[in-house]
């Protein structure tokens, strides 16, 4: 497990290691994370969208991915976890 809290360092670490599901945050250090879900997207792995905001701040074409509002409970993210695991990534 491994956390990143620029766009930067999130790309830097999507070249350089594997990963088999992210979390990602809407907003990196006041950038939005649309590069980041991109580049996640093109190597075919699952993110679930994590925002204190309403949800709807969520990256163009992703609108299909699970989006876990804070603050959240653990329950929460693990049902999101096992349906990810059960109906595999969503569609890219």
């Amino acid at each position: 497990m491994t956390s990143a809290a620029t766009v930067d360092r999130v790309l830097a670490l999507i070249d350089t290691q594997v990963f088999d599901v992210a979390i990602l945050n809407t907003n990196l250090n006041g950038n939005d994370s649309d590069s980041v879900a991109k580049a996640l997207s093109a190597r075919g792995i699952s993110f679930i969208y994590s925002t204190g905001n309403t949800g709807h701040d969520v990256g163009d074409g992703y609108s299909d991915r699970p989006v876990l509002k804070k603050p959240f409970k653990n329950e929460v993210l693990v049902a999101i976890f096992a349906r990810l695991q059960c109906t595999g990534s969503p569609p890219q």
